[in-house]
């Protein structure tokens, strides 16, 4: 990747990703930012984080590559050492949880050997709210098909160089955001770049100056690169005020009262056996008749009473 980046086409797309970076990581804040491989390009030179670091995954030393300068309006005031300053495994990153506020992965995905765990583990560092920018080529565009005709050239016995790197594995815009959808992050932004036709050569690729605009107007999601950024959010709930002290009254329970008059005296019997069903009717029946006798002896009793 870094010997491609001397070549026309790469110090064209060099120009575009440094130029737009320096616009996108000026206006981020926090404490500490990462830049995950491609130490060639000073992706965060931009910044105004007071801790910045660049992370690779092997030990080649960085060339200095012709880049572009930084804007007066985006130029900071802490300046960011060249080089690499950890090396380390992407998939295994030596920072705790949620420590870092902005990662950077210029080509990284298409350089890593896993690059699903590359990105979950950029997750897993990211403070809640932090953001990740990821570059890298686009597939579906006029660099992509020839990139993949050349592929096709080779496996039938051509000796025609690549245009693009032959190292790793072109991601695309789609599937790089959904794998930040399914990580939770949310997508803010995501654009395209260089638009120009696949030259070789500096005249070729200037010649065509006029299709950045162009391309920007008419086939944006043409272009030779992409650019996202995502912020990692982390959804949760919280009772705040007097929301948290307040206590729900507990209904009471209806309270259920039981009949404690015992069962008749027929019931009784016939739950004692037919032997005593007899007796217990001849006793209950003088007992229910007593009152009738009463009430009709009454009025007899008055009619007798009146000649007098």
């Amino acid at each position: 990747m870094a010997q491609w980046l001397q070549s026309p086409p790469g110090r064209y797309l060099l120009g575009w990703e440094q130029a737009q970076l320096d616009r996108t990581v000026a206006d981020l804040f926090g404490f500490h930012a990462l830049q995950l491989g491609l130490p060639d390009l000073a992706g965060l030179r931009a910044n105004r984080m007071p801790h910045r670091w660049v992370a690779s995954d092997n030990l080649r030393v960085p060339e200095a590559l012709p880049l572009p300068v930084v804007d007066d309006a985006l130029a900071t005031l802490m300046p960011m050492d060249a080089g690499c300053a950890l090396h380390c495994d992407f998939d295994a990153l030596p920072f705790p949880n949620q420590s870092l506020d902005l990662v950077l992965l210029p080509h990284t995905l298409e350089l890593a050997r896993d690059p699903h765990d590359t990105l979950r583990e950029v997750e897993r560092v990211l403070v809640p709210e932090g953001r990740v920018v990821i570059v890298g080529f686009n597939p579906a565009s006029l660099w992509g098909l020839r990139q993949q005709a050349g592929h096709w050239r080779q496996r039938f016995g051509g000796q025609r160089p690549l245009y693009l790197p032959s190292s790793g594995e072109f991601i695309g815009y789609r599937r790089a955001r959904d794998w930040l959808r399914l990580l939770g992050f949310e997508v803010e932004r995501g654009h395209f770049g260089c638009w120009r036709p696949p030259f070789g050569s500096d005249a070729g690729l200037a010649r065509f100056g006029w299709m950045e605009a162009a391309g920007a107007r008419g086939w944006p999601v043409l272009g030779a690169v992409f650019m996202v950024e995502a912020v990692k959010r982390v959804r949760g709930m919280r009772l705040v005020g007097l929301a948290r002290r307040q206590k729900v009254a507990k209904r009471a329970a209806q309270a259920v009262v039981a009949n404690r008059m015992g069962p008749p005296a027929w019931h009784q019997a016939l739950a004692a056996g037919p032997a005593l069903t007899q007796a217990a009717l001849t006793q209950a029946a003088p007992a229910q008749d007593a009152p009738a006798q009463t009430a009709v002896a009454q009025p007899e009793q008055a009619r007798t009473e009146e000649p007098d």
